[in-house]
């Protein structure tokens, strides 16, 4: 899906940090929901052609979301976010990491602190997260396994979400 929405993917090896803002075609409000309800980031949250199930999620500071993305032979490869810091509307902070099904953090993957941050930019929305891992080396292992290709088409998948959700609203 090709679009003309801002999509930067900056990798600051300086201070261990990934920043990615992209812009999408829809409300503050109705991104913010894609990002904190599970039964819309079930609907995106993996790139094409892996889906996501929500096993358990509470959008709260101190709360957590655990999940699986699922690729199609049915392989589930598991997620633990757990979620520090929320100011409604405007950003959340996270601690993340790849985890079994049981929500034990893999010692062997590196886990990062999230800042995600939502602004209005025009009719549009701005998202700009900030990902800081521990070392260079969690850094450069996130970039070897894909991360760029990874959430480019894990957010068009998001693009496709808020083009239904955009048009169900149009519809009431």
């Amino acid at each position: 899906m090709k679009t003309d929405l801002q999509f930067d993917f900056l990798v600051d090896k300086e201070d261990n940090t990934i920043t990615i803002k992209r812009e999408f075609a829809a409300i503050r409000q109705m991104v913010w929901d894609c990002y904190t309800k599970s039964e819309l980031l079930d609907q995106w949250f993996a790139p094409k052609p892996f889906t996501t199930k929500t096993k358990s999620m509470d959008f709260s500071e101190g709360g957590h979301w655990h999940y699986a993305m699922v690729d199609p032979e049915g392989t589930e490869y598991w997620g633990l976010t757990k979620y520090t810091k929320i100011d409604p509307i405007d950003f959340y902070d996270t601690k993340d990491g790849f985890s079994d099904s049981e929500g034990n953090i893999n010692p062997d993957l590196p886990v990062a602190t999230w800042h995600v941050q939502f602004s209005d930019k025009g009719e549009h929305t701005l998202v700009e997260t900030i990902v800081t891992y521990s070392s260079l080396s969690e850094l450069e292992k996130v970039i070897q396994m894909g991360m760029k290709d990874g959430m480019t088409l894990t957010l068009e998948k998001l693009d496709e979400l808020l083009l239904k959700l955009n048009k169900d609203n149009e519809n009431k």
